[in-house]
C-alpha cells in the first residue's frame, strides 16, 4: 500500500511536525558526521519553499541518567542545520512547557524551530520510549500536520512517531519515503535477479534477514565474521576465526535447504592476533590454521562474488566483508564495494549499519542507489516486518 507524503498535503500556513533523525555521532560536544542532518535537508526545504512553519525534533543517544543531559543536547545539531539550511533555527532547550508553546506560535510562514531531545522525557518513567500516551497527544497538539522522516526509528514504537501519528494526520518526508520505495520495494517487489550480499559478525544478529531474503534472492552471498559459523558447519575447520557454537545447527540446516543458493568465501586473510600491525596470510578456507584466525575474505572469494553479481537487477548489501576498520583488512570490503559499484544498470541498495558507514568511509557514497539510514529499522524491513513507525504513516 502506497503511503501519503509531504507532497500530498497543503502546507502554506500550517504548523508542521517534522520527526528527524538527528542522532549523529557525537564527540566532545562536537559532531563527527553529519551525514543524517544532510539527508534530512530536502524535507526541511520543501516545507519551508512551501510556506510552513517547521517544528523539527529528534532523538539523540540513550538518556538514563540526569548527567546525560548536557552531553546529548541538540544544541549542536540545531546550529549545524542552521549552517546547513542558511537561515536561523530557533532551538528551545525544553521537551514541553509554556517557553515551547509560546515560541511556536511566534513562528512566521519559512520559520523552522527545534526542541530538546526527545529522550530527556525518558527520566520520568520512559515516557517516549514507551509511546506514553499523554506524551504523543501533548507534542501533537502542537501541530496542525506532522512529518515523519525518520526512519532509523521506524522499528521503534515511540511517542515521538507513533504516539504523536495517533492525533495527527501523519505523512512521509523524502527520506522516509525513498526507505520505503528501496528498502521495501526489495522485500516487496523487487525487479529480478536479486542478489543479497551479508556480512558483519554474527549469525543471530541477521537470522531472519537471511531466512527472508532466501525467499526473494536468487543468490545470498555470506562474508564476514558469520561466515566462519556456516564453514563449521560444512566440516571444515576455522581456526580462532569467529564462531557461535549455538547457531551451528541452524547454519546446517539453512545450507541444507538452500542448496546452491547460499554462496561462501573460499579463500580468506588469517593472522595470530586482532591487529592490524599482524603477519597477514591469505589461505584457503579449507586450510585456516588452528592458531590463527581469518579476519578478512580474500580475493579469490572477491572474484567469486563479482562473478554472481554480474547480471542482476538488483542488489543489497548489508554487513563488511571483515574488520573494515583495520586497513590491512578492509579489502574484501573494498572489492564488494567496487563490484557493487561497477553495476551500472542494476538498483544497488546498502542497508544501513555498518556497510553503509564503510561505503562513505571508503568514498563510494554515489555510486550506490541507496544507502539506508537506517540500521536496526533497515534489518527488521528486510526480514519483511512490519515497522510501527511506517504503519502509522497515512496510506494514499
Amino acid at each position: 500500500m502506497a503511503k501519503k507524503d509531504v507532497k500530498d498535503v497543503e502546507l502554506k500556513g500550517k504548523v508542521v511536525l517534522v520527526r528527524a533523525d538527528f542522532n549523529v555521532p557525537m564527540k566532545d560536544g562536537e559532531i563527527t558526521n553529519d551525514n543524517r542532518i544532510i539527508q534530512a535537508l530536502p524535507t526541511l526545504k520543501y516545507i519551508l519553499e512551501q510556506g510552513g512553519k517547521v517544528v523539527v525534533f529528534s532523538h539523540l543517544g540513550k538518556v538514563k541518567e540526569e548527567s546525560d543531559k548536557e552531553k546529548l543536547t541538540l544544541a549542536p545539531v540545531a546550529q549545524r542545520l542552521s549552517e546547513k539550511l542558511e537561515q536561523d533555527v530557533t532551538f528551545i532547550p525544553e521537551t514541553r512547557g509554556e517557553k515551547l508553546e509560546n515560541a511556536i506560535k511566534e513562528l512566521n510562514e519559512g520559520d523552522i524551530l527545534m526542541f530538546e531531545n526527545t529522550r530527556f522525557e525518558d527520566l520520568d518513567g520512559k515516557k517516549e520510549s514507551k509511546n506514553d500516551k499523554e506524551l504523543g497527544k501533548y507534542w501533537a497538539s502542537l501541530g496542525d500536520i506532522f512529518v515523519n522522516d525518520a526512519f532509523g526509528t521506524a522499528h521503534r514504537e515511540h511517542a515521538s512517531n507513533v504516539g504523536i501519528s495517533t492525533h495527527l494526520e501523519t505523512v512521509a518526508g523524502f527520506l522516509m519515503e525513498k526507505e520505503i520505495k528501496f528498502i521495501g520495494g526489495v522485500v516487496e517487489n523487487p525487479t529480478k535477479p536479486v542478489v543479497a550480499i551479508l556480512g558483519g559478525a554474527k549469525v543471530s544478529d541477521k537470522i531472519g534477514v537471511i531466512e527472508n531474503l532466501l525467499k526473494i534472492a536468487d543468490k545470498v552471498l555470506i562474508g564476514g565474521g558469520m561466515a566462519y559459523t556456516f564453514l563449521k558447519a560444512q566440516g571444515k575447520e576455522i581456526g580462532l576465526s569467529l564462531l557461535e557454537a549455538d547457531k551451528i545447527d541452524f547454519a546446517k540446516d539453512l545450507l541444507d535447504r538452500a542448496g546452491d543458493q547460499i554462496v561462501l568465501p573460499v579463500d580468506g586473510k588469517v593472522a595470530k592476533e586482532f591487529s592490524n600491525d599482524a603477519d597477514i596470510t591469505t589461505v584457503s578456507m579449507d586450510e585456516i590454521p588452528e592458531d590463527q584466525e581469518a579476519m578478512d575474505i580474500g580475493p579469490e572469494t572477491v572474484a567469486l562474488f563479482k562473478k554472481h553479481l554480474e547480471g542482476a537487477n538488483t542488489v543489497v548489501w548489508n554487513g563488511p566483508m571483515g574488520v573494515f576498520e583495520f586497513s590491512n583488512f578492509a579489502q574484501g570490503t573494498i572489492g564488494v564495494c567496487e563490484a557493487i559499484a561497477e553495476l551500472k544498470d542494476a538498483t544497488t541498495i546498502i542497508g544501513g549499519g555498518d556497510s553503509a558507514a564503510a561505503a562513505m568511509q571508503l568514498g563510494f557514497e554515489d555510486d550506490f542507489t541507496h544507502i539506508s539510514t537506517g540500521g536496526g529499522a533497515s534489518l527488521e524491513y528486510l526480514e519483511g516486518k512490519e515497522l510501527p513507525g511506517i504503519k502509522a504513516i497515512a496510506n494514499k
